[in-house]
C-alpha cells in the first residue's frame, strides 16, 4: 500500500472514547494496511490482534462441511474485529477476512482485553457495540428467511457503502452470492433487475449507487433498524473524532 493509501479515516468506535482512555491505547496502537483476503483469524485459531478498520470492509463467515460459506457479520470503521476477545475467549467458530482492502488500527488482544476488564468508558462502549451487533444478527437472521433477494441485496449494497463511506465499491457477483448464501444466478438477476430501475451500475466488477433514495425504498425495513442501532452507538462520535485527530496521527 502507498503512503497516501494510508492515510487514516478515523475509526469510530475508537474515536467515541474520551480523550484519556483513548491516550492510553496509542502505544498499543498500530495503523496496518488490510489487503483483500487477507485472514484475520481462522476457526479454531487463537486470536492474537483486534483491529479497528478505517477504511477496510471485513467479513465475518461461516463455513460448512460441504465448504458452503454465508456471511454472518460485516465490520468496517464503525467497529471492530476479535469481539470473542471481550467475551471471555480467544476462539471463535468463524473465520474474519477482508471484503474491500484498506487499512486498520492493530492491537494485541491482551491488551485489549486487559483495558475492557479495567471498567469504565472503554468496557461500556464496546458493550453498547455489543448491543449494535446483536441488533444486526437477530435482524439478518429475519431478513434473510422473511425478505426477497432484492430486499436483501440492496439492504447489503446499502451497508457496504455506508461502512466504506462511497457509493462506489469493488465487489463481484461470486463474492456477494456467498456472501448472501445464494447462488450466483440469483445476485445476477437481483442486481439486473436493480440495474435496469437505474438504481445500480455494475460494470467489470465495481459496484456504483446511482440512485441511493430508490435503493433504501427497495430494501427491506432491516436496513434502517440497524442503521439506527448504529447511529445511537455513536452519537456524538463527529465532534470526538474532530477532538481527537492529533491523537491518531501520534498512533501512527
Amino acid at each position: 500500500m502507498s503512503e497516501k493509501t494510508l492515510k487514516p479515516q478515523v475509526n469510530k468506535l475508537l474515536a467515541a472514547l474520551p480523550a484519556s482512555d483513548y491516550e492510553r491505547l496509542i502505544p498499543h496502537l498500530k495503523l496496518v494496511p488490510l489487503p483483500t483476503r487477507q485472514v484475520l483469524y481462522e476457526p479454531g485459531e487463537p486470536i492474537t490482534h483486534v483491529y479497528f478498520p478505517q477504511h477496510a470492509v471485513i467479513s465475518i463467515v461461516t463455513s460448512m462441511k460441504d465448504g458452503s460459506t454465508v456471511e454472518v457479520g460485516i465490520v468496517s470503521n464503525e467497529g471492530m474485529v476479535g469481539i470473542p476477545v471481550i467475551l471471555g475467549g480467544n476462539t471463535t467458530t468463524t473465520k474474519a477476512f477482508v471484503q474491500v482492502a484498506g487499512a486498520g488500527m492493530q492491537i494485541d488482544a491482551d491488551v485489549l482485553r486487559s483495558e475492557f476488564n479495567r471498567g469504565g468508558a472503554i468496557q461500556n462502549l464496546l458493550l453498547r457495540y455489543l448491543r449494535a451487533i446483536y441488533t444486526e444478527l437477530t435482524q439478518s437472521c429475519a431478513c434473510n428467511r422473511l425478505h426477497t433477494l432484492e430486499e436483501r441485496l440492496a439492504r447489503w449494497l446499502l451497508t457496504v457503502s455506508d461502512r466504506l463511506e462511497s457509493e462506489e465499491f469493488p465487489l463481484t457477483q461470486e463474492f456477494i452470492a456467498q456472501m448472501l448464501g445464494v447462488r450466483r444466478s440469483g445476485v445476477t438477476v437481483a442486481a439486473s433487475t436493480l440495474s435496469r430501475a437505474g438504481m445500480i451500475c455494475y460494470q467489470r466488477g465495481q459496484i456504483n449507487i446511482l440512485n441511493r433514495e430508490d435503493l433504501e425504498a427497495t430494501s427491506c425495513e432491516c436496513y434502517r433498524v440497524i442503521q439506527k442501532e448504529y447511529a445511537r452507538l455513536l452519537a456524538g462520535e463527529s465532534a470526538k473524532a474532530h477532538r481527537r485527530s492529533p491523537h491518531f496521527d501520534k498512533a501512527q
